[in-house]
């Protein structure tokens, strides 16, 4: 089940981490990485494909009012969405990042869209005070264990800046 469907969570943004995609890891790995940051997550909705290599996932993480469903997209897609990112990211940010990152990127042919999700109030007026809760920390965790174990970037696609790579 994505967040999606979840009631009690809504969407925030996507962050994404490319990589090659012969460094797809299996999802044995990518659960022992995740689960050596913290014990207060939980992992759910595991899947592999037919080889064991990771296909999707969700964490919750209730003390930062978030979860956080991954899930792999790779090829042709991949590879002109990546060179597109880059090149945007040349033209606009200020912190694109050295040229060979840029250059990695756009060589990428695979990725972990990751999609943050906060935890909505369970009352209306609780909202303005649940909006200060949301935290940012299991976010930036699995972006840097992702990009460690797949030997990727981990970007900000909207506001074009590199978050952290191996």
């Amino acid at each position: 089940m994505s967040m999606f469907e979840d009631s009690q969570y809504r969407w925030r943004e996507t962050y994404f981490v490319l990589f090659q995609s012969s460094n797809r890891p299996v999802l044995e790995t990518v659960k022992k990485a995740l689960a050596e940051l913290s014990d207060q997550y939980t992992l759910t909705n595991l899947k592999a494909d037919d080889s064991g290599l990771c296909e999707s996932l969700t964490l919750l993480s209730p003390d930062d009012f978030a979860a956080l469903d991954v899930c792999y997209t790779g090829g042709v897609e991949v590879l002109e969405q990546g060179a597109e990112l880059a090149d945007e990211m040349r033209l606009t940010a200020c912190d694109a990042g050295p040229a060979d990152v840029l250059q990695r990127i756009k060589q990428s042919d695979g990725r972990f869209d990751v999609l943050h999700f906060e935890r909505v109030p369970e009352f209306p007026e609780e909202e303005d005070a649940d909006e200060e809760m949301l935290d940012p920390t299991a976010l930036i965790l699995v972006l840097g264990a992702l990009a460690k174990i797949t030997g990727g970037i981990a970007v900000d696609p909207q506001a074009g800046t590199v978050l952290s790579e191996e």
